[in-house]
């Protein structure tokens, strides 16, 4: 089990939590904060004023809440609130989503009742997720709207994913013997009021993330393999000399996954051992940019990957909701720990360099097809009748199209604030958006990469270089083989491409 609750919840705590299913249990120290937080705040608002508990929410604020109306306000904060639209966000999402939530209220600064943590707890570890929508978020005063449904799962109304479908959370409920929460005192405000919607999302885009570098990697060092390239371009000594972490990190990724090539080249052996007395070289000196320059494209992928990383995790570690209810100092600070600016500007970031990525593949993908650019391969890797067979021409279509949408949806969010809330959230993140873009772009560069992949795939077949590539390579071959076999003549190809997607993403 992880522990939640006894230190910083960690990327990879995260990772076994979402990706393996391992199980949560509250840890007694986080717990002890909870309850104290509670029972402070129980006792502070007599005779005080705080926001959202005996106030109105935003602009209307300035009305005071009667006693006998202060529970019916949180139950009104969440019904109403409960406006997503569009698709349903995945699962996965939500269970990520939930995971943040759990981690900020674990904190003991929120003045929830314990009862709201150890339901939110059994619903991640029973995989009982609320149906959230991906549009109504702005990501300032938290993400409400979102966060809304998962407050209305909580207090035993809306739908759920169960055993894979959408089901009345009543009927679950009742089922699984659970309890709905009742409020107590601020558990409406308390669990809507925070950024763990996008900081949901974008763990489940930064595990993703990763993976597509890794399978770039492969893809660029099964390029380099097939072109007998040199290997300098991603040695050690050409690239510590340029002081980026990622670039160094990509160039070592390449030398381990080439390291038992029998096609890598020396360029001491081929072209300093002895003068060239041609004028006109046959082979290349130096490979197109697609091919040479992965380690400083990748690079700044790989490091902005890892920034994020840190930004997300922080924040789902951090008290991200208002006010903050201080037992310790005996009080209670107002703020905006809510506003996702964080967040938002690493999925815009993420998105940028996801987009890049798939631009690179689209690149050496078209390198593949371009029998006037590589030389070695006939057009389109057509191994049938070249005029009568249309080899993989077709996907490459799809894939310019794909990545030319990345691009357009690259556009950040982060500078798209829209005032709302009668101008009481004049200044906004939109942090969900970002997060859902970023993950749209995401999974529009595994669609990318995965034509790739078929086209690599045939690439070998044809060059016949089996016996001499690397290990990883093969292995890569041998698996995607087993999905899509070698092809000659021309057939459907779009349950091909899919069936290439959900293995790589099976890689996560």
């Amino acid at each position: 089990m992880v522990n939640l609750g006894g230190g910083k919840l960690t990327f990879d705590e995260c990772y076994e939590i979402l990706i393996h299913d391992k199980q949560i249990e509250l840890n007694d120290s986080a717990m002890s904060h909870v309850y104290q937080s509670y029972f402070f705040l129980k006792e502070f608002i007599k005779d005080k004023l705080i926001y959202g508990v005996n106030t109105g929410f935003g602009p209307m604020a300035q009305y005071k809440i009667s006693d006998k109306d202060q529970a019916q306000l949180q139950y009104n904060l969440i019904r109403s609130h409960c406006s997503g639209s569009g698709n349903p966000i995945e699962p996965i999402n939500v269970k990520a989503l939930m995971l943040a939530r759990l981690s900020t209220l674990m904190r003991g600064y929120s003045g929830i009742h314990p009862d709201a943590v150890i339901l939110l707890k059994e619903l991640i570890n029973r995989n009982i997720y609320p149906v959230i929508y991906e549009h109504g978020g702005l990501g300032a005063s938290g993400d409400l709207v979102q966060l809304a449904h998962l407050a209305l799962t909580l207090i035993g109304e809306g739908e759920v994913y169960y055993k894979g479908e959408i089901t009345d959370t009543t009927t679950v409920f009742k089922k699984e013997s659970i309890t709905p929460l009742q409020v107590h005192i601020r558990e409406g405000l308390a669990l809507m009021n925070g950024t763990s919607a996008m900081c949901g999302i974008g763990l489940i885009n930064l595990i993703h993330a990763k993976n597509l570098v890794k399978h770039s990697v492969a893809a660029t060092s099964m390029i380099v393999e097939m072109v007998q390239s040199y290997d300098d371009h991603y040695s050690n000594e050409l690239n510590s000399v340029k002081y980026h972490a990622g670039q160094t990190a990509i160039a070592r990724e390449m030398q381990e996954f080439l390291k038992d090539s029998q096609l890598i080249k020396k360029r001491e052996k081929h072209l300093y051992h002895q003068p060239i007395k041609e004028n006109i070289l046959k082979d290349k000196v130096q490979e197109y940019y697609s091919i040479r320059c992965v380690p400083q494209i990748l690079g700044p992928v790989h490091d902005t990957i890892a920034y994020a990383e840190e930004v997300i995790i922080n924040e789902i570690n951090s008290v991200n909701d208002n006010p903050i209810i201080d037992y310790e100092n005996k009080n209670v600070f107002h703020g905006g720990n809510f506003h996702g600016d964080y967040a938002a500007l690493e999925m815009d970031k993420l998105k940028i360099v996801m987009t890049k990525l798939s631009m690179l593949c689209e690149r050496q993908l078209n390198f593949l097809l371009n029998d006037k650019l590589n030389g070695i391969l006939p057009p389109f890797i057509n191994l049938g009748t070249i005029g009568l067979n249309l080899g993989i021409q077709g996907v490459q279509f799809t894939a310019t199209s794909t990545t030319a949408e990345n691009q357009t949806l690259s556009f950040p969010m982060y500078v798209h604030s829209i005032p709302s809330n009668n101008d009481n959230q004049d200044i906004v993140s939109m942090g969900a958006n970002a997060a859902l873009i970023a993950q749209k772009v995401i999974n529009n560069s595994y669609e990318v990469i995965a034509i790739e992949f078929l086209a690599l795939i045939q690439a070998l077949d044809y060059l016949d270089f089996l016996p001499k590539i690397s290990k990883k390579a093969l292995d890569y071959y041998k698996e995607l083989r087993v999905l899509v076999p070698k092809f000659e003549e021309d057939s459907i190809k779009y349950k091909d491409q899919k069936k290439i997607v959900l293995y790589l993403k099976s890689k996560i």
